[in-house]
């Protein structure tokens, strides 16, 4: 069985966000943002996160958008066009068309894998929600 779990950086120290990613004994970081370039907590900058995440918790990092809402879903969402469960509802059919279950299958060696979000999702779930 496969245990996904959503954290967000935001608000959080680079302290912080590490050791909750260790204290969960997480193996892989997948980065499920659409841009992981510009972001103000410079430790969670793409190309920062994979060097802290290998260097600190000894965890893999991988950026894939697959599991990422579309540019347009997300500022409807932001600019309050779509309430939390219409953009729910939009994103699971999302994953859905792009067939992310099947996909999960194919990681059942990770023990645990961890999607770095600054998406809403992490403010409706908190910090480590797991999934099966």
């Amino acid at each position: 069985m496969i245990k996904l779990y959503t954290i967000g950086f935001t608000e959080k120290s680079a302290e912080k966000f590490f050791n909750l990613l260790r204290d969960s004994e997480v193996k892989k970081i997948v980065d499920t943002r659409i841009n992981n370039t510009s972001q103000i907590s410079g430790f969670a900058k793409g190309t920062d996160l994979k060097y802290f995440a290998r260097e600190i918790g000894k965890m893999a990092y991988e950026h894939n958008v697959d599991y990422a809402p579309t540019k347009e879903m997300l500022s409807s969402y932001r600019d309050k066009k779509l309430t939390w469960e219409q953009y729910e509802t939009q994103y699971l059919n999302l994953l859905d068309m792009r067939k992310i279950a099947q996909k999960l299958i194919l990681i059942h060696c990770m023990k645990i894998v961890c999607c770095a979000a600054n998406t809403p999702l992490k403010d409706a779930i908190g910090d480590f929600w797991p999934n099966i």
